[in-house]
């Protein structure tokens, strides 16, 4: 009896698992959708795709490398589009995200269109249609973008009723530009609609800010609305003679206009400086400002004292900038730059975590000083939440106001030195050339001063590094190798170099 039960079991089996490879295979559609019903719906978050395509050189310093920005976390996915672009359309960034809470995700694509003779970037929405069971592209908006290594695409909840709006930012030419859609809620229902109302569009010779302002428990949990994010953009001040007064213009949402407005304006006084030195600054293009940004920048507290412990290092040279506070260095590959009407927009990425993107708006304070603006997208941080943001003072200048005298030493050298390593040479060009029993290696160098000691970073051409606290024993160099981290300076307890200088020829 056991046994015929153990065959009634294995015929049952059997012909489950037939019935099983018969709907695959014949009604895998049918299947899907089955599945589908039964899942619940999934709200995934904003996610970022980037396009990388080959540039020359001039393109890349200028603007054609893409940059993105996200509201929430970012992810670096593989490019893919679920439309096609026409030949003459080049995308620029994709970003997905599902604005109708349904099971299917939508895109937003950022592109640039060769037949439009100003170089405008655009953006297209692509929405999944369930009756051809396709996506389409279903709208198009141009955006005021023209730089497409400038372009952060983003979505953020501007208004506080949780209806998500899509923000492009970036330069145009000399200008910051920001344009936001909203998401029209009842396009769906109104097949005449547009799936989404620009809501603001800004664009000025400086700085343009969406302000993030405290909004209630309340609205964290879905019980009520949060007031709406105002937008603050800073330019010149058409009405003074000061080349360096500014206006910073306030604009806040009209619920009845659905649309952002001017409702206030308040001018900001800069320094007087000598007017000459300011224009051949500012008219140098970015390449100019980049010379003048080189070297260390101290934060300026609100109080006005110099704070040591913040600082920021610009090395356009390298290609690099660098962030320490809290004795904690960060470093970003300086991508690309585009002058502005008071200074340099730059785009940033950590060496570290790829996903970590900065883009720094800096404008000129005075000869001395510089404002900062930055901008993060793995966590959006807008406004007040960027602890970098605010003035900045050059470190030479610092240091000649302070009563402490403090030694700087150059960043590059024309000098050659011997010693158990081998024979190197610095050029002023900041390479370096290190020959031990015929095997020559190659790579960066920079001296530069971190706090109280002198300290000499070797980059490799393999991009490793290596960083030495540097003392000058007799015109020589005495080498230690350190670790510049988290925990402030360490000390390796390697052996100590020592290289003798070579006498000129």
């Amino acid at each position: 009896m056991t046994i015929k039960i153990s065959k009634l079991i294995t015929i049952i089996c059997f012909f489950a698992a037939s019935a099983v490879i018969v709907l695959l295979v014949f009604f895998p559609n049918t299947l899907r959708v089955a599945q589908e019903v039964e899942k619940p719906k999934e709200i995934r978050q904003t996610r970022v795709i980037e396009r990388h395509e080959a540039s020359s050189d001039e393109e890349i310093y200028n603007n054609a490398a893409g940059v993105a920005a996200g509201a929430d976390i970012v992810y670096n996915d593989s490019i893919h589009t679920k439309i096609s672009l026409e030949d003459w359309e080049i995308l620029v960034v994709v970003l997905n995200e599902n604005f109708d809470a349904d099971v299917q995700e939508e895109q937003i694509l950022a592109y640039r269109n060769l037949a439009d003779s100003d170089d405008g970037v655009y953006i297209a929405y692509v929405d999944f249609d369930e009756t051809e069971n396709v996506y389409k592209r279903v709208w198009d908006a141009k955006t005021l973008v023209t730089g497409p290594g400038t372009l952060e695409l983003y979505t953020v909840d501007m208004i506080g009723d949780r209806v998500p709006c899509v923000v492009v930012s970036g330069m145009n030419g000399g200008e910051h530009t920001l344009t936001a859609f909203r998401w029209n809620q009842n396009a769906q229902a109104a097949a005449m609609s547009a799936p989404f109302d620009k809501i603001a569009e800004i664009q000025i010779d400086g700085a343009i800010t969406i302000q993030r302002v405290e909004r209630t428990q309340a609205y964290q949990v879905g019980l009520s609305d949060g007031k709406d994010f105002p937008i603050t953009a800073y330019g010149r001040d058409a009405e003074s003679p000061n080349i360096l007064d500014q206006v910073e213009i306030i604009y806040t949402y009209n619920a009845e206009k659905n649309e952002y407005e001017q409702s206030g304006m308040i001018r900001m006084p800069g320094k007087q400086v000598e007017e000459r030195r300011v224009r051949e600054i500012l008219s140098g293009g970015a390449r100019g400002f980049e010379t003048f940004l080189t070297g260390l920048w101290y934060f300026v507290r609100p109080d006005g004292a110099i704070d040591s412990r913040q600082y920021i290092y610009f090395d356009p040279l390298n290609k690099e900038a660098i962030f320490y506070t809290d004795e904690t260095q960060q470093v970003f590959t300086w991508q690309n730059s585009g002058a502005t009407r008071y200074g340099l927009y730059i785009s940033t990425q950590n060496i570290s975590v790829q996903t970590l993107r900065r883009s720094l708006d800096i404008a000129l304070e005075s000869l001395e000083s510089i404002r900062v603006k930055v901008f993060e997208d793995v966590r959006l941080k807008i406004g007040n939440d960027a602890g970098w943001d605010g003035s900045y003072r050059k470190a030479a200048t610092v240091i000649a106001d302070s009563s402490t005298p403090v030694r700087t030493v150059p960043a590059y050298i024309n000098a050659v030195y011997n010693g158990i390593i081998g024979r190197i040479h610095f050029s002023t060009d900041g390479m370096y050339e290190l020959t031990l029993g015929g095997v020559v290696q190659k790579g960066r160098y920079s001296f530069y001063t971190l706090n109280e000691f002198d300290a000499l970073e070797l980059r490799h051409e393999d991009n490793s590094r290596e960083t030495y606290a540097v003392s000058y024993p007799d015109g020589n160099l005495s080498l230690r190798r350190v670790r510049i981290g988290a925990n402030g300076v360490q000390d390796l307890h390697e052996p100590v170099i020592l290289l003798s200088r070579e006498e000129d020829s």
